[in-house]
């Protein structure tokens, strides 16, 4: 039984090794061909993959992209740190008219967009937010 044990662990380490060698082989081939040590992120397609639980393109979360995208609404930056439960009416139908001018599938990307921004969506206008993501992912 000692015997086996020792050939078992003799083989895995000899194969850790020889990928380990491979590996190296590679990064060092890939260095003098001036090719990028790992490979790009895939772009997200237009319609979901279908792989992941949630699409990531459909999710609201900030934490899955970190890139800051404008949908045309520079002027929102100018509530950057205000409250979701301090806007004016006013405010919430320039939120609103943004929201509305926008493609469905754009609705999530924007939302993450305001997060990253550190603009909150004002409490009026959650709803339909969610709403619109929601349909979206049936």
């Amino acid at each position: 039984m000692l015997i086996i044990a020792i050939i078992l662990i003799s083989i895995l380490l000899v194969t850790g090794l020889v990928l380990y060698a491979v590996n190296l082989y590679k990064q060092r081939r890939a260095q003098e061909l001036g090719l990028p040590p790992e490979p790009e992120a895939p772009e997200i397609p237009e319609e979901c993959c279908g792989q992941h639980e949630v699409c990531e393109r459909d999710s609201l979360l900030a934490a899955v992209s970190r890139d800051i995208e404008y949908y045309d609404d520079e002027e929102l930056d100018q509530w950057r740190g205000t409250p979701s439960n301090e806007y004016t009416e006013e405010q919430c139908a320039l939120f609103r008219d943004i929201l509305y001018t926008m493609q469905s599938h754009e609705v999530a990307g924007w939302v993450r967009s305001l997060q990253l921004r550190g603009i909150e969506l004002p409490d009026e206008v959650k709803d339909e937010v969610i709403l619109i993501v929601g349909e979206r992912r049936s």
